[in-house]
């Protein structure tokens, strides 16, 4: 308890109260630049250990009661007087309700309510256990605390009971978003069960919420608020909803918002949490409800971006802190029997791991895969923190008890993780697998493509490539098209905006723009496998930050055993027929893809590859240099050149004098120069075998398919060579990427790209000087390591020391 004075200003009004810009306002402004300020450092510190915000939006309490408290009272009084609680109490909660609102705008109905039948158990059983160990845990922390009598503890033991077992039930759905993302299993097997049973979970939490919590506090006598906040949640169901749908639907159609609208809405969040409220429920409730009865699409992301940074940045921290506030560790430590305070703490995160892992047995999981499971399910989120404080506000739980179960919460949330990282490694390194290429996959096995594209052009002419690839029954392709969406904002919003395709329900029809690309994309792909028998697609998504989406491509690729990732080129053809930048973090894109890639990567640069046309075959020039690149380059020109509507020309360059010379000048250091000779005279050999295979095989056979050799003495030769090709035309280019390439002719070349990813010969072909028409694919070979980019420009080839670079020729 604590008492202080107020001087009024107008003591004769109806409002009174001091002058609060001069004293309540400068106290208040620097709690919230205080909190956000630390919150943000925090947020950076743990960044590195994938933990979640709402960690370090909890650690900035903790840090200011436990610490700053302790070693500098002055300063924490300084941040929070007693005359300034009041007011931060007032925001945190109006923070709370958006947090709220937020939350209930993120789920999606429609995946609860069609959820499949081993999301729903597995979410169901993880709140079954809980609620039925629940008390027996809370049992054995009265027993071993203190005396042992629970003297200390709760008086009124129910109560306890209840918001005990409630806050155990919980599964944090926003943070295991964030988890499961920083981690890059949300798009594994693992990550789609987790994800769906995770939104169930939380969506049951905000019921049982509803259906107890106000019995701890009202009693008996809460059975009317119980019964008038289903009356209301039914209401804004099936009566609000119908109109306010329609009304912004309508609006959002015909882009007619402002910020005067945008304000009605929003005030919407209050008028329904005061009305829960008022009913004996809570406020959060009817922010919950408001949100979930919204229309999800362009309406809710509009929502989103205009207000996540002023609810998720500033006003979440300011109420999260208060948990940290709150938590007083000390008291664990404070009675002889500590330990077993410690092991009560365990057994509370064991609950809903031990019955996921009962329930994924059942549908014949991994044990692995079922712990992980359960680890993941076991994240706390608001509604457990929300419960706590409220236990905390109402004396329903004392500070042992609160800092026991508070301890037991945080600890459930801070190791998933980092033991999910150590046990299922999602980025591990690839193991090596041959397999994983189209030179060595077998001539009766499917082809496993993974399209990758940013919009419905892009799904176009990789199409149109694929379409030469040549299926047929004994070997047939399997294309998994990849929508790679940016993530902005809150990213449990746009990933459960994608956890399932629209299906025109009811409030959904106003899509976002990613959400209309990706309907769009699917519609495309499903026409292609449709007009044809051997081609199967699937059209997924991937919503993650462009820095790190490389990785959600591996595993994508990992998980469906792909043999080719192609990604589009960062540059399109504009009307005028030049190369135009659609977006240079596509170019970062395809370079980190490449650079450890679990499997074979081509570039498409798109020139309007054009259709199959019966009266002209479509012309590919395959240009060969030598290599593990150039082979697989070769394999897939050979597989096409099986399709009927195909002419295949296949140019070798054959490099000597001073266009053979190995240049060593990259390699001396740490491999050796003999290794550096060595490794090109093996690569030499085997180029020759697979062009020899080639042409006994396949040129001899097949009138549509010609060989012919250039001679190549110097890097001068190169560029004439590509424009006497040019001048006979063809529709597509092929060539390999070029990595393992120890020409000093190709190193020097090398220094002038603008384009390195596509290596010496693709980036000639690709620019805009070469005045080619034709359509580009430029190919990387699993398995030697991926590619390595430039560090720097530099046209002099010097080494460190200054010296000159060593050459050495080879015959």
């Amino acid at each position: 308890m604590a008492c202080y004075e107020v001087d009024a200003v107008n003591p004769s009004r109806i409002w009174q109260t001091a002058n609060i810009l001069s004293t309540e306002l400068p106290v208040l402004a620097t709690q919230v630049v205080f909190v956000v300020t630390v919150y943000r450092f925090l947020f950076f510190v743990y960044k590195p250990f994938h933990q979640p915000p709402l960690i370090s939006q909890i650690s900035v309490g903790f840090v200011l009661s436990q610490i700053i408290r302790r070693i500098s009272p002055s300063a924490f009084s300084y941040v929070y007087p007693v005359d300034g609680v009041l007011n931060i109490e007032v925001l945190t909660h109006i923070g709370v309700v958006y947090y709220s609102f937020l939350s209930g705008l993120e789920i999606n109905l429609d995946t609860i309510l069609y959820a499949k039948k081993k999301a729903a158990t597995i979410a169901i059983s993880g709140i079954i256990f809980p609620m039925v160990m629940g008390p027996a845990l809370y049992t054995l922390h009265r027993k071993v605390y203190g005396n042992g009598d629970g003297s200390e503890l709760e008086e009124n033991k129910l109560n306890a009971y209840v918001l005990w077992t409630l806050v155990l039930t919980v599964t944090g759905f926003p943070v295991v978003v964030h988890s499961l993302s920083e981690l890059k299993l949300l798009y594994t097997g693992l990550g789609k069960a987790a994800l769906t049973a995770a939104m169930i979970g939380d969506t049951y939490a905000w019921i049982l919420f509803t259906l107890f919590v106000p019995f701890t506090v009202n009693g008996t006598g809460a059975i009317y608020s119980v019964l008038s906040t289903i009356i209301f949640a039914f209401i804004c169901i099936y009566v609000v909803r119908p109109i306010i749908v329609k009304v912004i639907d309508r609006n959002t159609e015909r882009d007619q918002w402002d910020d005067n609208q945008l304000l009605f809405v929003v005030m919407g969040i209050f008028l329904c949490a005061h009305i829960t409220d008022a009913l004996g429920t809570h406020g959060v409730v009817g922010a919950f409800v408001y949100g979930l009865i919204l229309p999800h699409g362009k309406f809710a992301d509009m929502v989103m971006s205009m207000t996540d940074d002023f609810g998720g940045t500033f006003l979440a921290p300011l109420f999260f802190s208060g948990t940290g506030m709150r938590l007083m560790v000390a008291t664990i430590f404070e009675h002889p029997n500590w330990p077993f305070t410690l092991m009560v703490i365990i057994l509370l995160c064991l609950l809903k791991i031990l019955s996921t892992l009962f329930a994924t047995f059942f549908f014949g999981m991994h044990a692995r895969d079922g712990f992980a499971l359960g680890l993941i399910l076991n994240t706390k989120g608001a509604i457990a923190l929300i419960m706590l404080n409220m236990a905390w506000d109402k004396s329903i739980l004392l500070a042992p008890s609160y800092a026991v179960l508070a301890s037991a919460v945080i600890l459930m949330t801070i190791v998933v993780p980092p033991i999910i990282n150590a046990i299922y490694k999602p980025r591990k390194r690839f193991e090596q697998n041959k397999l994983k290429t189209i030179q060595k996959l077998r001539l009766d096995a499917e082809l496993r493509i993974q399209a990758c594209v940013h919009n419905t052009r892009h799904a176009t002419g990789i199409i149109k490539l694929i379409e030469t690839f040549n299926a047929t029954r004994l070997s047939p392709i399997h294309v998994f098209s990849l929508y790679l969406v940016e993530l902005t904002g809150r990213a449990g919003a746009l990933v459960a905006a994608h956890m399932e395709k629209p299906n025109g329900q009811f409030g959904v029809q106003n899509l976002t723009r990613s959400q209309e690309e990706l309907e769009s994309i699917d519609n495309i792909f499903k026409a292609f496998g449709e007009a044809y028998d051997a081609i199967r697609v699937q059209t997924l998504n991937v919503v993650s930050a462009y820095e790190t989406i490389h990785e959600d491509i591996y595993n994508s690729a990992k998980e469906k055993g792909t043999s080719l990732i192609i990604l589009p080129f960062h540059k399109q053809i504009s009307s005028e027929g030049a190369l135009e930048t659609t977006n240079i973090a596509y170019q970062d894109i395809n370079q980190n893809v490449m650079k450890s890639a679990p499997c074979s990567v081509g570039i498409f640069v798109d020139r309007d590859i054009g259709q199959f046309d019966l009266e002209r075959k479509f012309h590919i020039c395959m240009i060969f240099v030598g290599g593990p690149d150039d082979r697989e380059a070769l394999a897939i020109a050979w597989r096409m050149a099986g399709h009927p509507g195909v002419r295949l020309s296949v140019v070798r360059m054959l490099l000597f004098d001073e266009a053979a010379e190995v240049d060593t000048s990259s390699h001396n250091e740490a491999q050796g120069i003999l290794l550096v000779v060595m490794d090109s005279e093996m690569q030499n050999d085997l180029d020759d075998e697979y062009v020899n295979s080639f042409r006994l095989t396949a040129v001899n056979n097949n009138d549509s398919i010609t060989y012919s050799e250039v001679d190549v003495h110097s890097g001068e030769d190169i560029p004439t060579t590509l424009k006497e090709l040019e001048n006979f035309g063809c529709d597509l280019y092929i060539v390999g990427q070029g990595n393992r390439r120890s020409s000093q002719a190709f190193s020097s070349l090398s220094e002038w790209c603008d384009c390195s990813e596509l290596g010496v010969i693709g980036d000639m072909l690709a620019s805009d000087n070469f005045g080619s028409r034709s359509s580009v694919l430029v190919v990387q070979q699993y398995g030697y390591g991926g590619m390595v980019l430039p560090n720097q420009h530099n046209h002099m080839k010097t080494n460190n020391d200054g010296s000159e670079s060593l050459i050495v020729k080879t015959e």
